[in-house]
């Protein structure tokens, strides 16, 4: 390869490393606004999610140049399409992040659990994992609210049982990869208890991947929660969420487009943000990649 053809490719490398990480710089930047936005609401909203004002309902958006007090339009109810947007993203934030944590709480203990275990007890685990992987999540979900009822924390209850096989999996896996190190077995020579191996030790060398597999997944739970939402076994009014508010939109798509396409944006542009963030972490962090 000529000198000439060297450098055409370095620089197309250059150029391709700094798009990724314009990119990247976008997402974080975008995460960085939700998260606060979700945070000051209550400051930031010019009305409350639940203020209305019937005499102007269906208002178009300000911000395309129409004369009337709300920026993103109002619904049908003349509630603010911004403000409950603000408010949405607050308790979906909130949904998501719970569950999230729920999953990953669950699904490391159980496959820390099996691999420590093995045998039968490891067998009876993975099969778990298997079923809970099998069950249709809005089966699922019916059934739990059926017997339980419609509440904010079941959700995030029901939204945080719906992932932890996937985390069980890749814990059990990291920890049977570490167990061939060496490092596991030269602790217990030199005395170390087994809980301690495995929490003082073992589990902050897969903290990393974990984090990778949260960041991956916390799209998937942010649609669950707004789907949900949108089926009605969510969220409940007065409270909004990103999902309600796209199903209390549905029948206006004609009249007022700006009730669904707000919401739909957010989530959108949220679920991408946190992807493309969770794919470059990985790459970050796989040692095998790099």
């Amino acid at each position: 390869m000529s000198t000439l053809d060297l450098g055409q490719v370095r620089t197309r490398k250059r150029v391709h490393r700094e798009a990724i990480l314009l990119t990247i710089l976008l997402a974080l930047a975008w995460i960085a606004l939700i998260i606060l936005l979700s945070i000051a609401a209550p400051l930031v909203a010019p009305y409350g999610y639940a203020d209305q004002q019937p005499m102007l309902r269906l208002r178009p958006p300000a911000i395309l140049g129409h004369d009337n007090p709300f920026l993103f339009g109002s619904d049908n109810l003349g509630r603010d399409v911004f403000s409950r947007t603000l408010y949405g993203i607050r308790y979906s934030i909130i949904i998501a992040l719970s569950g999230t944590l729920i999953s990953t709480f669950i699904g490391v203990a159980m496959g820390m659990l099996a691999a420590r275990l093995r045998g039968w007890w490891e067998e009876t685990i993975m099969m778990l994992v298997d079923i809970q992987a099998s069950l249709p999540f809005i089966i699922f979900a019916i059934t739990i609210v059926a017997f339980f009822g419609k509440g904010f924390w079941l959700l995030a209850v029901i939204v945080g049982l719906a992932g932890w096989g996937r985390y069980a999996r890749l814990a059990r896996g990291l920890v049977l990869d570490a167990e061939t190190v060496g490092y596991a077995a030269a602790l217990r020579v030199l005395g170390a208890g087994s809980s301690r191996i495995y929490i003082r030790h073992i589990l902050p060398n897969i903290v990393s991947a974990l984090v990778v597999q949260m960041t991956l997944n916390f799209p998937e739970v942010i649609l669950l929660e707004t789907g949900m939402s949108f089926l009605g076994l969510g969220v409940q009014p007065p409270l909004t969420s990103l999902g309600l508010l796209i199903n209390e939109s549905r029948n206006y798509l004609m009249l007022a487009w700006w009730m669904a396409a707000v919401p739909g944006a957010v989530i959108v542009l949220t679920t991408l943000s946190i992807s493309l963030l969770g794919d470059w972490l990985r790459d970050v962090m796989d040692t095998k990649l790099r």
